[in-house]
């Protein structure tokens, strides 16, 4: 019981990502994106993933229990896109500003 209310908050977490990748590659700014906010929860997903990792019980059932640890690395996966893309829309913003085009 207690996997499936993981899965219920990581799919929960993760089923915002990809629309958020998404409004970020629209968007073309970092206006109202938080890059600490971003590297808080990539890192809170590095140890989560970690966690699964290390314990000594969830690694012996891995063959029935996969799934857990594979929603933690999708959603690893989406964060980092979108750490990608905030990237990205920074050097787009001060190329914005240097040529001074900016709305």
């Amino acid at each position: 019981m207690a996997e499936i209310l993981e899965i219920i908050m990581i799919v929960s977490f993760g089923a915002s990502w990809p629309l958020n990748v998404l409004k970020s590659y629209k968007a073309r700014t970092t206006k109202g994106k938080s890059l600490a906010f971003l590297l808080l929860i990539f890192f809170g997903y590095i140890a989560g993933i970690v966690s699964k990792l290390v314990n000594e019980s969830y690694m012996a059932q891995i063959g029935q229990k996969w799934y857990v640890l594979f929603f933690y690395v999708i959603n690893f996966i989406m964060v980092g896109a979108d750490l990608c893309m905030y990237i990205r829309n920074s050097k787009l913003d001060r190329m914005c500003i240097e040529e001074i085009k900016c709305k």
